[in-house]
């Protein structure tokens, strides 16, 4: 195995412009530190071409019945796993279509497991026991030479998932992933820490992910949320307020709306602005693969019967994420 000279990289360096920080006011600290952020999200931006590759390659994953893993190492991990389990309250999708792995399990989201992140071989075995062809495996690891993010990616593409790598090393290879974002946010405020710059730009690149593919799969209209789940006081006055707002109807008619749609705004709305009742107006969605913009703009109508991931796959767009046979 190759030594990894960890002196070399980025994310170990220490920053020259930081100076003596436990010499400087609280103050002070804070105003280095978000002006270290501010350089994060400039990086994310900068990668917005190669990320919106990604997004392309994931949702035509999604569309065709694949899921999307997440698997990383301490802070990249818990990342990892903040994001899959926010997939399914904020765009409605079952709690098996975005998974996380993170080195040391379980336990390893609450409390640090040093070590496990050196585990080739169990990120191997994670990929082995949860992935498939045709799912997509997005790698975590600031540094870029995690032992278990690498062997789970080199495993995702044994198993003909697709491989994908968000780093914050500029200097990773290519051949690391299928694809590799990389987020060149430079020095931490504390050198090695990259629960800090590392962690703020990784945190917006997932967010950035999942946001994209997941309009692009119809579970957003506009800037709206419309496939939440209304588990929550909070959540249910939303689901009313959308359909309100979106289906131009009263709050009352909104409140029996979402009755008759089984708690489902979207389903809601749809049936407000449709004219038609809960069966119809579900039937209109399933051809449209979901997409309430569709159903709306009386797009997309195909034969009863049809696929609706093949639509689904149409709106993804982008090239094949699939290497040439």
């Amino acid at each position: 195995m190759t030594r990894i000279r960890y002196e070399r990289l980025p994310t170990e360096r220490a920053n020259p412009s930081i100076g003596e920080l436990d010499r400087v006011s609280p103050t002070t600290v804070a105003r280095l530190m978000t002006r270290a952020d501010h350089k994060a999200v400039r990086a994310v931006a900068r990668a917005a071409p190669i990320i919106g590759r990604a997004v392309h390659s994931i949702a035509s994953v999604l569309a065709d019945g694949g899921r999307l893993i997440f698997v990383g190492a301490g802070t990249s991990g818990r990342l990892g796993v903040i994001e899959a389990a926010e997939c399914p309250p904020t765009f409605g999708t079952p709690a098996s279509l975005v998974q996380a792995v993170i080195a040391g399990g379980r336990r390893a989201v609450f409390r640090s497991v040093e070590g496990a992140e050196d585990d080739g071989p169990a990120g191997a075995r994670e990929i082995r026991r949860r992935a498939r062809a045709g799912d997509v495996v997005v790698g975590i690891a600031a540094s870029g030479v995690t032992p278990f993010v690498l062997a789970a990616l080199r495993e995702a593409r044994r198993r003909r998932a697709l491989p994908i790598l968000v780093t914050c090393n500029p200097r990773v290879p290519a051949g690391a992933a299928r694809l590799v974002i990389r987020l060149a946010v430079g020095p931490e405020v504390i050198a090695g820490s990259t629960r800090l710059s590392a962690g703020t730009a990784t945190k917006l690149a997932l967010n950035v992910l999942t946001t994209a593919v997941f309009a692009r799969l119809g579970k957003v209209y506009g800037n709206r949320m419309v496939d939440l789940r209304p588990r929550s006081v909070k959540l249910r006055a939303r689901a009313v307020r959308l359909v309100r707002e979106l289906g131009a109807v009263s709050e009352r008619d909104a409140q029996r709306l979402l009755r008759a749609a089984g708690g489902s705004a979207k389903l809601a709305i749809a049936m407000a602005r449709l004219g038609t009742d809960a069966a119809t107006a579900r039937r209109r969605l399933q051809n449209a693969a979901g997409s309430l913009r569709q159903v709306l703009e009386r797009r997309g109508r195909r034969a009863v019967g049809s696929d609706p991931r093949t639509y689904a796959r149409r709106r993804c767009g982008g090239p094949s994420p699939w290497p040439s046979p």
